[in-house]
């Protein structure tokens, strides 16, 4: 017999919330597993970036820094790669050094690394949506950074930005379960945290921004004690000093020259503040050098790069963040919402620092593809709290809402098929798709595409009976993105008017640099990603440029 006021439906309807939670935790596995297959065997497929080179050597350098007691200093004389951390590339030069790979398959490996990353940022995204907002908010964040080109393919090349990212995803990450735990978080948590700070600032003196959020969020949980803030704060600083020893350690480890003096980290900071150099970018058709982009750089491509989906979800997280605001004069409410705070910095600070101090930037979102995790979990939150929402609409509404996330979700997952290998180049339907961003936007800026064309002339040349025949190829891009790829006889060369043959991805109109016919082209998607131009039948001054 139930009183009355009693709770006769509530362990049936704990149950079937249970069992609700239970498929999508079951589904997002699946995503992660097929992710994770995706990774294998497509790794291989993806050209040499633009900075590969460099940064390898910056790799190698610094196992030279340690293999000789620290004596061979080269690494901090190479370049400007020093004001990076080498994390990333440390890894992969171990690797290399270990006679795990060498010749074309290192490139691989390194693509393999990236991706691996890649992974542990979805993986996380998947665990920071549903610890703040269930089960079904975490497989919504999954599926939508996995189906935006900018992340999951540009998981294998982008071998500075997305393992730089998924760190800072798993500092936010743990940044929330501190706030969660405050003034004592366990020490797991404090390891994570310093484990995932540390490797961010391997890679980027931008990890600062990590701090900055935690930092935060600690001073809001400060304000929120009924008393005796002081002491919390104190207690609160104090548990967390465990966790910044260990990120000190591996951030001077993998960054050994912000170690060797105190005044190295402020330089780095005022380099990547001020630095501009003879780069063209391109901003809705405008061209534009990387010293004169406007503020709203960024979020004009976050609006065109983002999947239609994705920006939906957003669009209804601000609008319940609007709603909520009111709510928030409660201390219950302030509360509740804490452990957002970080998240919401995360997705938010980074484009308001843009949009006031427009800084140089160029290749789209490259440089803050950290923040798309963090938009990602308030995006799938969006969807899931509005679809809670709708729970007292009928039943046709709620079955076409779902139909049309469905539909919205398989179409971008065609268009990146379409793309595949190069999903990094995928725009929504406001930039007019692919087709539309062509001369508009960003293309294939790390040239990917040229390991498609290298092949292609390898076979035009083998058609022709061209063993023991030499040819010289000039490439619009660093030669080793070619030479890796190209078959014996076959030379990339930096003198353009003399060579036999010329390589180029279209990306701003690199094609049209040098003379030739065109004997083969990359296309994707209706678009001609790269060419290979014939330039054997141009003899004196006509192989000049025009």
């Amino acid at each position: 017999m139930i009183p009355p006021g009693g709770t006769a439906g509530a362990p049936a309807a704990a149950a079937s919330v249970g069992a609700h939670g239970a498929i999508a935790r079951g589904l997002a596995l699946a995503v992660l597993a097929l992710a994770g297959v995706f990774v294998l065997l497509t790794f291989d497929q993806h050209g040499i970036s633009n900075d590969e080179e460099v940064q390898h050597v910056y790799g190698r350098l610094l196992l030279d820094f340690y293999a000789s007691g620290f004596a061979d200093r080269q690494a901090f004389e190479y370049k400007n790669l020093y004001l990076y951390g080498g994390f990333f590339d440390l890894l992969a030069a171990a690797f290399e050094r270990a006679g795990v790979a060498e010749g074309p398959a290192l490139w691989d490996l390194r693509h393999l690394i990236s991706a691996v990353f890649g992974l542990l940022g979805l993986a996380g995204t998947w665990l920071l949506a549903r610890r703040l907002a269930g089960e079904w908010a975490g497989l919504a964040a999954l599926v939508l950074l996995s189906i935006t080109g900018s992340w999951s393919g540009a998981m294998f090349t982008h071998t500075k930005d997305i393992p730089f990212a998924t760190t800072m995803l798993w500092a936010l990450y743990f940044s929330v379960r501190v706030l969660d735990t405050l003034p004592a978080p366990p020490w797991r948590v404090l390891a994570g945290l310093g484990v995932a700070l540390g490797c961010a600032f391997g890679l980027r003196i931008g990890a600062v921004f990590a701090v900055f959020y935690l930092g935060v969020g600690v001073l809001a949980a400060t304000a929120l004690q009924p008393g005796g803030r002081g002491r919390f704060l104190l207690r609160g600083v104090l548990a967390l000093l465990p966790a910044a020893a260990i990120a000190l350690a591996l951030g001077a480890l993998f960054w050994p020259w912000a170690a060797m003096e105190p005044g190295n980290v402020l330089t780095a900071m005022r380099a990547f503040s001020h630095f501009s150099f003879e780069l063209d970018t391109v901003l809705a058709g405008r061209v534009m050098n990387v010293g004169e982009v406007p503020g709203h750089y960024l979020a004009a491509y976050l609006l065109v790069r983002l999947p239609e989906l994705f920006l939906a979800g957003l669009a209804l997280a601000l609008l319940l963040g609007v709603r909520a605001v009111p709510a928030l004069a409660g201390e219950q409410a302030l509360r509740a919402a804490l452990p957002w705070l970080p998240v919401v910095l995360a997705a938010l600070f980074p484009l308001v620092y843009t949009l006031l101090a427009a800084p140089p930037l160029y290749n789209g979102l490259r440089h803050f593809s950290f923040v798309l995790p963090p938009l990602a979990v308030l995006a799938g939150m969006g969807l899931v709290r509005a679809w809670h929402g709708l729970s007292v609409r009928p039943p046709l509404l709620r079955r076409a809402v779902l139909g049309a996330c469905a539909l919205a979700v398989l179409g971008q997952l065609g268009q990146l098929a379409r793309l595949h290998p190069y999903e990094y180049l995928a725009y929504n339907r406001l930039a007019g798709g692919v087709q539309g961003a062509v001369g508009r936007w960003e293309q294939d800026y790390w040239a990917s595409s040229l390991r498609e064309a290298v092949h292609a002339l390898n076979a035009l040349v083998a058609r022709e009976g061209g063993a023991g025949r030499h040819y010289s190829v000039a490439v619009c891009a660093e030669p080793l993105q070619a030479q890796v790829w190209l078959a014996p006889g076959l030379r990339a060369t930096r003198d353009w008017w003399g060579a036999d043959f010329y390589l180029s991805p279209t990306h701003m109109g690199c094609d049209e640099a040098m003379r030739g016919r065109v004997v083969a082209q990359v296309e994707r998607a209706g678009l001609a990603l790269a060419v290979v131009k014939d330039r054997r039948a141009l003899v004196g001054e006509e192989r000049r440029p025009r």
